[in-house]
């Protein structure tokens, strides 16, 4: 079948249907018909430039945000049917397995492209920010090394100091070269020299002490010592010497006595300037030598050196001879400092030549005798 213009269809074309033309008032001019294409299927130019490249890249991403949006709100305004209630399962213990990745969704922003004035701001806020991080681990690093050198300084201070107190310590330029000997009267200075020359030669903190309280117990007139070093190489003994105060008889012999009873000094004939003491038992013990002791103790120098002899029965009947031949009845050695000025009072008042004796044992009411 040929067409009204001429031209034979192709084989196996259906011909077309001859449509009957509407009957009207006469023909009218048939009026254009345009085609528009949905937003769907519009295809976007590539553009040419780099910034229409990413202004179409925020479109894009603009449109599936707004897309995302209208379907979340489709998604809520279904109704939802109501279902009954289920009673839940029994749980048993299991082992809980670790939930999968599906089971939580990353959300993932979209990157959007920024144009270049943007992506200079952001980069130049990062190194800001970065230079501002270093420079707080700067700062609190620097207190942290600072305050970790103060105590290693500290500590190489403290161990050198301890150094040095040791090596001079037990260095043989802190030894004893020298020994000084003070406060000896009686006492050969030279012989206890010559007794701990043991200790030249030993560092000043290793001195044996207890070697030297060995050497001056061994005589009898030390009644008591002490040591001390004086650097860098000096050891100094300061030596109390015992204080005689009578003499006691024993036979032919005459022993020099101290307050303690021990014999100081022992000869043939009395020491003089001390006091002939004679007690019940001959000897430097018992209650009337130590009364009698205490008395000698207690005399001013001026009476002291006036005294020839002193004895006693007991500790409370204590009577002095004076050189003049005058006797002073002194009692017990209680209030002997006051007896002691009344008597000098009372011998400064009389002519010592015309008295008998002074009987002070009571201080407050004493009483001279003539004779």
């Amino acid at each position: 079948m040929k067409r009204p213009d001429g031209v034979r269809p192709p084989s196996g074309a259906r011909p077309p249907v001859a449509r009957p033309e509407r009957a009207g008032d006469g023909d009218h001019a048939t009026e254009p018909i345009t085609l528009t294409t949905p937003l769907t299927l519009r295809v976007t130019p590539e553009p040419r430039s780099i910034a229409g490249k990413q202004q179409a890249e925020r479109l894009r991403a603009e449109k599936a945000q707004a897309e995302k949006a209208e379907k979340t709100q489709a998604e809520k305004a279904q109704p939802t049917k109501a279902q009954p209630a289920k009673t839940p399962p029994l749980k048993t213990p299991a082992a809980k397995s670790p939930p999968s990745p599906a089971e939580k969704p990353r959300l993932r922003l979209p990157r959007v492209a920024l144009p270049g004035a943007e992506r200079r701001s952001v980069a130049r806020a990062g190194r800001e920010r970065r230079r501002f991080e270093r420079g707080e681990v700067r700062r609190f690093t620097k207190r942290a090394r600072r305050r970790r050198t103060i105590a290693l300084v500290t500590a190489g201070s403290l161990a050198l100091l301890a150094l040095v107190v040791a090596v001079a310590a037990y260095s043989p330029l802190m030894a004893v070269k020298t020994i000084e000997i003070s406060g000896t009267q009686r006492v050969s200075a030279q012989a206890i020299q010559d007794s701990l020359d043991d200790q030249v030669g030993v560092p000043l903190t290793l001195v044996d002490r207890a070697a030297i309280g060995r050497v001056l117990g061994s005589y009898p007139l030390v009644r008591s010592y002490s040591v001390q070093t004086r650097p860098p190489s000096t050891l100094v003994v300061s030596v109390v010497e015992r204080t005689p105060v009578a003499v006691i008889a024993d036979g032919a012999e005459f022993d020099l006595v101290d307050p303690a009873g021990v014999v100081i000094e022992t000869a043939p004939a009395a020491q003089e300037g001390y006091p002939l003491l004679s007690t019940p038992t001959g000897s430097a013990s018992g209650a009337a030598f130590r009364a009698t002791a205490r008395v000698l103790l207690t005399l001013p120098d001026t009476l002291e050196g006036q005294v020839a002899s002193a004895a006693a029965t007991t500790g409370d009947d204590v009577s002095l001879t004076l050189t003049n031949g005058s006797v002073v009845l002194w009692g017990g050695s209680e209030d002997s400092a006051l007896k002691a000025v009344v008597l000098d009072k009372l011998m400064a008042a009389t002519d010592p030549a015309t008295v008998a004796s002074y009987d002070v044992s009571s201080p407050q009411a004493a009483v001279v005798a003539r004779r």
